[in-house]
């Protein structure tokens, strides 16, 4: 497990400066501001001093980056971003810093838990693991019980855009609505025995982990890949 846990904490991240273009000699320190900029201390509500100043740092170096691919374009996803265009409507710099900026936010301590997640789950059900140990094709299987289970969001945040009722309660135009998919993955409504962690389980399409709609995860197809490829290197090692 201490292979898992290393392998877990590096992996997102430097799969997202893989896209983004940035240099293998800046991936440690890019990790380790990203990691920073989601530290919180313990019982304290307030961002720490810590967390802002590499917020600030990391969006330096991204506008950096940003404008070294305009006078150089180069194959990755900066410059992408860059010559997008739709009807001769380009992204500004400050847009691309912000996009960068959220799948550092978004994308690295998401999978990072996702594998921690997996590891500690399987390892107190070992009779699940098992199965999984067996054959290396559950794999996926146990990444999507592990998004159920344990789900590395618990908390989202919507505006209510337009009056609407549930269960007998009226929502307004303008409510901030507190949304727990940890909970709804727990509902007997929808899950089988749901305080079982039960790798093949039919889960279908009933997941929220990822949100659905116009909220739907750009990068939800990404972390699963990552946890897939992770999970069975960590099992064939």
């Amino acid at each position: 497990f201490d292979f898992i846990a290393d392998f877990a904490g590096k992996l997102p991240m430097d799969v997202i400066s893989e896209l983004m273009g940035v240099p293998k000699e800046d991936r440690a320190r890019i990790r380790g501001l990203a990691d920073a900029v989601m530290h919180r201390d313990d019982g304290v509500a307030d961002v720490p001093q810590e967390a802002i100043e590499a917020s600030m740092e990391l969006l330096v170096y991204y506008a950096d980056m940003v404008a070294q691919r305009r006078k150089q374009p180069t194959d990755d996803l900066t410059t992408a971003l860059l010559e997008a265009e739709i009807d001769g409507d380009r992204l500004a710099d400050d847009e691309i810093m912000a996009f960068l900026f959220l799948m550092v936010v978004a994308g690295n301590e998401t999978t990072t838990k996702l594998l921690g997640n997996a590891a500690y789950w399987g390892w107190k059900n070992p009779d699940q693991l098992a199965t999984v140990h067996a054959d290396h094709s559950r794999v996926p299987l146990w990444v999507e019980e592990t998004l159920r289970y344990d789900t590395s969001s618990q908390i989202l945040a919507r505006t209510v855009v337009s009056d609407i009722e549930f269960y007998d309660t009226t929502l307004h135009d303008g409510d901030v609505l507190l949304l727990l998919p940890g909970s709804a993955h727990r509902d007997e409504r929808v899950f089988d025995e749901p305080d079982e962690y039960r790798i093949g389980r039919d889960i279908g399409s009933k997941l929220q982990r990822f949100g659905s709609g116009a909220h739907f995860c750009l990068g939800a197809h990404l972390a699963r890949m990552e946890a897939r490829v992770a999970l069975t290197e960590f099992f064939e090692r």
